[in-house]
C-alpha cells in the first residue's frame, strides 16, 4: 500500500504526539560544530554543550538525553596477535564527548560484540561521576535456570561496574508467548526482577520487543505490571506499512502510550538502510533542506513524538556522533510538510529490492564462518546506489558489475560470502525480523555468479 494514502493518519500522529512541547536543556537557539563543514562547503561552527534536547521518564522523574548510546559496535582494533579486540582509547574519547555534549543513556548488553561490550562501556562511565550517566543492559539469551538468569544480571552488575542498574530489560521478547514464559515466568526469573527494583537495584524495569502482535500484548498487559520503559523499532519506514518488521510501529507506540509506558527506539536508521536511500529519495529530501543528510531526517522522525524517551545510535566513529548531536542538540521537530516528503520517500524504499536486514548481528556466529550482515549490508548499500541491475542489457551494466563485484570482495572475504552458505538454517530462529537468510544468501550469490560469469539476465 502506497505511504502516500497515509498522509491524514501521519499528520494526526504529529499532533497526538504533541511535537510543539519537546524539552531543550537550555533556549532553541544554539551554536554550530567547531570545524565541521556543510554538504556546501561552509562552516558549521561549534556543536553546543548545553542544547541537547531532553525527556523525563514519568515514573522515575529521569532526565533522559534523547540521543541515546547503542554500544552494540564500539570501534576495534587489531592486537599483537592480529585478533580484533575493543580500541578502549575510542570507546574512552566517545564516551566523553558524548557526555560532554548532553548524551546520558548508554545502551548495552551481555551478547554484543563477541561479549566485550558490558566490559568496554564500564571502563568507560566509570570515569564520571555516577549521575552522569544512565546505563541500560539486558537479561540476553534463555530459556534460563533462576540460577544461571540471576548469574547473568550479576556479571553485568560487575562489567558495568556499578551498583545498580537504571534501566534493565527483557532482551528480545516477541517470537511467542510459550518463549516468553520459559525465559522469564515459569523460572520465576521476572519476579526477581520486580524484586530487585523494589530494592533499588533496578532502577527502570521493561523489555525489548520484536515478533508478533499477540506476544506484544501479551506481555505489556502481563500481571498488571507497570512497565517503566519499552524499546521498540520505530521509522518512519515501519511507521504504518513496515517492510521487514512483523507489527507496525504505530501500533506499537500508541499502545505503549495507552499503558503510560515511555518509548525507548531501536534501529531508527533501519540497518543503516535509511541512511542510504536511493538518489531519487535524497533528491526530494535535498529540495526541501539542501544538505541534510537521509540520516538526519530519520532521526528527526524518530525523536519527534513527545512518549519517546531516547532514540538509540550506535555511533563507531566521531563523526557520526557530531553528527547526530547536530541534530539532537537540540531537536527540530518534523513538520507537516516533511512528513509528506517522507510519504513518497516511503514509496520509493518499499519498491526497492532491499533484504530487510537490520546488521544487528544475532544471526552471528555463522558455524560455516560466514558473514551474514556484511553479506547483507553490501547488497543493500549496491541497490541504494543503484548498482543492482534489473538486466545486464541496462545503460550502466559495465560499472555497476564492476562496483558489485569489487565491493563485495572488499567488504566481505571470499571464503564469508553468500556461495559459502550450506543452508544449514540455524540462523533463521535468531533473526527478530523474520527473514529467510538461506534464501536471500542464495539471491545474492545468484546474483554475484552472473555478474561473475557475465550471463545475460
Amino acid at each position: 500500500m502506497s505511504m502516500k494514502t497515509n498522509d491524514i493518519s501521519r499528520r494526526d500522529f504529529l499532533k497526538a504526539a504533541g511535537a510543539g512541547t519537546i524539552v531543550t536543556a537550555a533556549a532553541f537557539a544554539g551554536c554550530k560544530p567547531r570545524n565541521a563543514v556543510s554538504a556546501e562547503g561552509g562552516e558549521l561552527g561549534e556543536i553546543p554543550t548545553d542544547q541537547m534536547t531532553m525527556r523525563t521518564n514519568p515514573h522515575t522523574g529521569d532526565v533522559v538525553s534523547l540521543l541515546g548510546y547503542g554500544c552494540m559496535r564500539w570501534p576495534l582494533r587489531k592486537n599483537a596477535e592480529g585478533q580484533d579486540e575493543i580500541d578502549q582509547e575510542k570507546v574512552n574519547e566517545l564516551t566523553d564527548y558524548a557526555i560532554a555534549h548532553g548524551v546520558n543513556y548508554f545502551d548495552t548488553a551481555p551478547v554484543y560484540i563477541r561479549g566485550w561490550s558490558e566490559t568496554a562501556t564500564g571502563i568507560a562511565l566509570k570515569r564520571h561521576p555516577r549521575d552522569k550517566f544512565f546505563v541500560a543492559t539486558k537479561a540476553s539469551g534463555g530459556p534460563h535456570t533462576l540460577e544461571n538468569g540471576i548469574a547473568m544480571y550479576r556479571r553485568s552488575l560487575a562489567a558495568l561496574q556499578v551498583d545498580y542498574l537504571d534501566y534493565y530489560l527483557l532482551h528480545n521478547v516477541g517470537s511467542s508467548i510459550e518463549s516468553f514464559r520459559a525465559r522469564f515466568i515459569d523460572n520465576g526469573l521476572l519476579d526477581f526482577f520486580i524484586a530487585e527494583r523494589k530494592a533499588g537495584r533496578i532502577r527502570n524495569l521493561g523489555w525489548s520487543f520484536h515478533g508478533e502482535k499477540e506476544v506484544f500484548d501479551y506481555v505489556l498487559a502481563y500481571n498488571d505490571i507497570q512497565w517503566d520503559f519499552c524499546q521498540i523499532q520505530l521509522n518512519y519506514q515501519d511507521w504504518q506499512y513496515p517492510i521487514g518488521a512483523a507489527i507496525e510501529a504505530k501500533y506499537l507506540y500508541d499502545e505503549l502510550v495507552k499503558k503510560n509506558v515511555p518509548v525507548v527506539i531501536m534501529e531508527p536508521l533501519l540497518g543503516g538502510r535509511l541512511a542510504r536511500v536511493p538518489a531519487q529519495a535524497l533528491a526530494m529530501m535535498n529540495g526541501m533542506h539542501p544538505g541534510d543528510t537521509a540520516a538526519k531526517w530519520a532521526f528527526r522522525y524518530a525523536g519527534t513524538p513527545e512518549k519517546v524517551l531516547t532514540v538509540l545510535s550506535g555511533m563507531v566513529y566521531m563523526e557520526h556522533l557530531q553528527e547526530n548531536l547536530r541534530t539532537f542538540a537540540p531537536l527540530t521537530p518534523m513538520n507537516d510538510q516533511e512528513y509528506a516528503v517522507l510519504d513518497d520517500v516511503s514509496d520509493i524504499l518499499a519498491g526497492a529490492e532491499y533484504i530487510q536486514c537490520t546488521t544487528c548481528e544475532y544471526c552471528m556466529p555463522c558455524p560455516y564462518g560466514l558473514d551474514i550482515p556484511q553479506t547483507f549490508a553490501h547488497y543493500n548499500k549496491c541497490v541504494s546506489a543503484g548498482q543492482v541491475m534489473e538486466s545486464s542489457d541496462d545503460e550502466n551494466y559495465k560499472q555497476a558489475r564492476r562496483a558489485f563485484l569489487v565491493g563485495y570482495d572488499r567488504s566481505v572475504p571470499r571464503l564469508r560470502q553468500a556461495a559459502r552458505c550450506t543452508e544449514c538454517k540455524q540462523c533463521r530462529p535468531k533473526c527478530p525480523q523474520n527473514i529467510d537468510i538461506p534464501a536471500e544468501m542464495r539471491r545474492v550469490d545468484a546474483y554475484a555468479e552472473k555478474l561473475r560469469r557475465k550471463l545475460e539476465f
